[in-house]
């Protein structure tokens, strides 16, 4: 099964068993962070690879 490149409200939801408010606070906040990087940030959404190495440490595919 693949999972979706971007992860949306509904997954960081379920991932960290949050609110839909606390969810979106934390994607605006990810995305803050990539529009300061030099990225495009799509609002609302997030790479999964850009969270996994921000609450994982490193990306779950290189494991």
């Amino acid at each position: 099964m693949r999972t979706n490149y971007m992860m949306t409200v509904d997954d960081v939801m379920e991932e960290l068993g949050v609110k839909r408010s606390k969810a979106y606070s934390i994607l605006k906040q990810l995305n803050a962070e990539l529009v300061k990087e030099g990225y495009v940030a799509v609002r609302g959404k997030i790479p999964r690879p850009y969270w996994e190495t921000k609450f994982y440490g490193c990306s779950q595919r290189a494991v």
